[in-house]
């Protein structure tokens, strides 16, 4: 069976971790942070689409006028086109009205998340996107405004989404950087590093001195092939002896103090699940179950990590659908909304639904209007979705579009959503619940002082 780029690299790649402290961390931050208390506990969960899921079939407008210009231009299903049928939808009602409505409707695989909407544990947030400042049409179109470099394509907008740095590349996450600011006020008796990767490498996960623990879910982390017996006892002393030795040479070095690193954490993670138990909550047999059921044991051993702030990056691929759109989000949306439910339900049983809150980012949505083979083209502002006991939910943040071809909120003539919520806000939102200061926001976000609020209100 031919095995996805993505699982590729998740299954090869390396761990490694370095603790530190960062530099950018103000005095009034630092003292905020300690107002806080550093004992408490909260965890950031991220759930990465790859491929540019399309929220225009994620969330749909149920009323009359609504749903009406939302089939004429995406064209009937029974007919080829990509309009789910209104029948199928399944309802919800905002708080407050979106493009003058409240009647919405959720993807008819979505059953878990309509639940959750409903208990109030699951919000949306509307177009939202790489921006780094405010864009109209007109400035868009005359070019006017600076725009994020390289526009709907796939790598630089995941790495945008990553970084929130949309010009350049960057070396380091805002998740990463967002560890950096907290790491010496709330993990200062860590013994495992405080972001983890269950979905191969991400930018997402590297600050300036955090570097993220990668596992394959479901393995036990560390070496294979020694057995405790008296050989293998020898060999590994004898790597551990050659990881110490002083070549002279800075690359050599930097790798064996990675993998010294890398050897220490896996003992240390290793040990604290071996004596943790199993979960009751049952995961869907899916990949994306199988990455978050990982996490919710390695929140389970928080406490023998040393961990007050944990942040995890799991990702599900598949969302570039050029063709055959419908049956393919089909089966995406029945593996992803199962799995967050078991995910939020795993919380639950932790007594940790009020301290850990998961989120999903994606490269960008798609067109509005279908493209040739029964799918959609490469777009901009989407619609991303924020769940946990801390959520201010049952409702959408920010502002759906308005849904015309070529209209007030269109990049060009095919419905390329101009987003009007920045990357920056979406972090900046989750980064203050986390426990980052208001002064310490700008060197994470650098962005965020062109937007006039860093806080959304999705988060209590």
């Amino acid at each position: 069976m031919n095995e996805s780029r993505r699982g590729f690299l998740r299954r090869t790649c390396c761990t490694a971790a370095a603790l530190g402290v960062a530099s950018s961390f103000s005095r009034l931050g630092l003292i905020q942070a300690l107002a806080q208390g550093a004992t408490d506990f909260k965890a950031l969960v991220c759930i990465f689409l790859l491929g540019g899921n399309d929220s225009n079939n994620l969330i749909v407008p149920m009323d009359t006028r609504g749903y009406a210009n939302y089939e004429a231009i995406r064209g009937s299903s029974s007919n080829g086109g990509l309009a789910l049928g209104q029948p199928t939808l399944l309802p919800i009602a905002l708080k407050n009205p979106q493009n003058g409505s409240t009647a919405f409707g959720l993807h008819s695989n979505l059953p878990e998340f309509q639940k959750l909407f409903q208990s109030g544990k699951l919000a949306f947030l509307a177009n939202v996107g790489t921006l780094s400042q405010p864009v109209t049409r007109a400035q868009y179109l005359a070019k006017s405004q600076p725009l994020p470099e390289n526009l709907f394509s796939h790598s630089d907008q995941q790495a945008q989404w990553q970084t929130s740095q949309v010009a350049g590349v960057s070396p380091t996450g805002w998740a990463g950087r967002v560890v950096d600011s907290l790491q010496p006020i709330f993990n200062v008796n860590a013994v495992f590093p405080p972001v983890t990767t269950v979905a191969g490498t991400a930018i997402f996960c590297t600050g300036e001195q955090t570097q993220p623990f990668a596992m394959i879910p479901g393995t036990t982390p560390g070496l294979f092939g020694f057995d405790g017996s008296a050989a293998s006892a020898a060999r590994l002393e004898a790597l551990q002896q050659l990881l110490t030795l002083d070549t002279g040479i800075s690359l050599i070095q930097s790798a064996s103090s990675i993998t010294s690193n890398a050897l220490a954490n896996s003992k240390a993670l290793s040990a604290a699940l071996a004596s943790a138990g199993s979960l009751a909550t049952q995961f869907p047999q899916s990949d994306l179950g199988a990455q978050l059921l990982q996490v919710a044991k390695i929140l389970k051993v928080r406490g023998a990590l040393g961990l007050n702030r944990q942040v995890f990056f799991c990702s599900l691929s598949g969302f570039d659908t050029h063709d055959d759109e419908i049956p393919r989000q089909q089966v995406l949306f029945s593996e992803l909304s199962p799995a967050l439910h078991a995910f939020y339900d795993a919380t639950v049983e932790l007594g940790l639904d009020q301290q850990v809150t998961t989120f999903t980012m994606s490269d960008f949505s798609r067109t509005f209007q279908p493209a040739s083979g029964g799918g959609t083209d490469h777009a901009w502002g989407s619609v991303q979705m924020i769940l946990g006991g801390a959520v201010h939910g049952g409702d959408l943040y920010g502002k759906l579009p308005t849904f015309a071809l070529g209209g007030p909120d269109d990049a060009g003539d095919n419905g390329r959503w101009i987003p009007t919520t920045a990357i920056d806000q979406y972090g900046a939102t989750l980064a203050t619940w986390f426990g980052v200061s208001p002064a310490n926001l700008s060197a994470i976000f650098p962005n965020l002082a062109n937007f006039p609020t860093s806080n959304l209100g999705f988060l209590a």
